[in-house]
């Protein structure tokens, strides 16, 4: 994976170096050539062939906590997920509210008359 950004990197050196050493380049000129031929896409090749790898870290960080967290006995039914049927009783899971997915309400099909324009 790094050997292609090695490369593109001492192309772009060599870019600069080119342009520095010519008898009508500049050094501004070198290092605008470096920068946007060089440091700049290999910055962003890097950054996207390091996207899986990110992504595995961050999943696995989230597994890990938690995995601590219900070690630790922190994870704990919220208010509304519990009701006592008896005060004796044990609670009772229950679902919490709109569970559903469906929206809490819609109009009626053939409600609402339409509306027209008069000719």
């Amino acid at each position: 994976m790094y050997i292609v950004a090695i490369a593109w990197f001492y192309v772009a050196l060599m870019m600069a170096v080119a342009e520095a050493t010519n008898s009508t380049g500049t050094l501004l000129g070198a290092a605008v050539t470096f920068v946007l031929y060089g440091l700049l896409p290999i910055g962003l090749v890097l950054y996207i062939m390091a996207t899986p790898a990110r992504r595995k870290a961050i999943k696995a960080r989230e597994q890990s906590d938690l995995a601590e967290q219900a070690q630790q006995g922190l994870m704990q039914q919220p208010a509304y997920a519990t009701k006592i049927i008896a005060a004796d009783a044990a609670p009772v899971r229950s679902d919490p509210p709109n569970s559903s997915g469906h929206a809490p309400a819609s109009a009626q099909a053939g409600s609402v008359a339409p509306v027209r324009e008069k000719a």
